[in-house]
């Protein structure tokens, strides 16, 4: 009868110590959970889609905003290296419509081309440009589809998508989860966040603005996800378009430069180290 209590006594004394190993083993577990993207973790998630929400996040920073009859898109281009090229950032997909991306090129690509069919199908088939929001849909309804499978991953990518139709001018934004929202003005990708602190400040006169006035205010916001690296806005690495009932508009390089010159009259902001904010302009120039 003496022989119960111990065995009891000594079967309580091993869960005590395997308490660090099943510590382990359920971070194990927990780690399982981002395997495909169809698994839900325990706290509610899609690990997958939030780690492709990350990839939009750590991208090059672009962003948009419109007016009652023109919409303007904004990107900062990078260069993997000194002899490299600066990578695209703005890809046009009809004459009314253009896209920013912020995240994976190679994913944007396959999206840019899917928007691109669907642009033509439709002038062949109805004789009329695409309606901007039901192609921004159709792309979310495809990013969804990815959300799906468990043998697919979602688009590392995000979309700035600007177009004017019937209805006027247009700014969306797609997300890798498939959800998709239409705004005044966006800033999406790395260091958008200043960005969009000051388009919330200015967005109430953007719908009244002239073209000049967005575009204006297109660089004073790319600017500001510039202002705390080593490098300042430039021909090589801004691109800018508009879009208005005239159609699309990628502006040339002196266009963009008068805007970049009174740009650079407000740069000496900063009050100690005015010394050291001179080193990224005289690099990149």
């Amino acid at each position: 009868s003496s022989s119960g209590p111990r065995v009891k006594g000594r079967s309580r004394q091993p869960r005590r110590a395997r308490s660090p190993a099943s510590a382990s083993r359920a971070m194990y577990r927990n780690q399982q959970y981002d395997m495909d993207c169809i698994t839900w973790s325990p706290d509610g998630r899609l690990l997958q889609v939030g780690y492709a929400m990350e990839a939009v996040k750590q991208g090059t920073p672009v962003l948009g905003l419109r007016s009652k009859t023109h919409v303007v898109l904004a990107s900062f281009k990078k260069a993997q290296s000194d002899l490299a090229t600066h990578q695209q950032k703005i890809f046009k997909i009809d004459n009314h419509m253009c896209i920013g991306i912020s995240g994976l090129t190679a994913d944007a690509r396959v999206l840019a081309e899917y928007m691109r069919d669907e642009c033509l199908n439709h002038r062949y088939i109805y004789d009329s440009p695409m309606i901007v929001g039901r192609l921004v849909s159709q792309v979310a309804d495809m990013s969804q589809q990815k959300t799906q499978n468990a043998s697919k991953r979602p688009y590392g990518v995000g979309l700035l998508v600007a177009g004017v139709d019937e209805k006027g001018p247009h700014l969306y934004e797609t997300c890798p989860s498939g959800n998709y929202f239409e705004y005044f003005a966006m800033a999406i990708g790395g260091r958008s966040t200043s960005a969009k602190t000051y388009l919330e400040k200015h967005f109430e006169s953007f719908p009244t603005a002239p073209v000049e006035g967005l575009i204006k205010h297109a660089f004073e916001a790319l600017n500001k996800t510039t202002t705390t690296s080593d490098q300042s806005l430039s021909v090589k690495n801004t691109s800018v378009v508009v879009i208005g009932p005239q159609g699309y508009k990628e502006l040339a390089a002196d266009e963009m430069q008068s805007y970049i010159d009174k740009l650079e009259k407000k740069e000496p902001e900063p009050d100690a180290p005015a010394e050291e904010a001179t080193a990224p302009m005289d690099t990149t120039g």
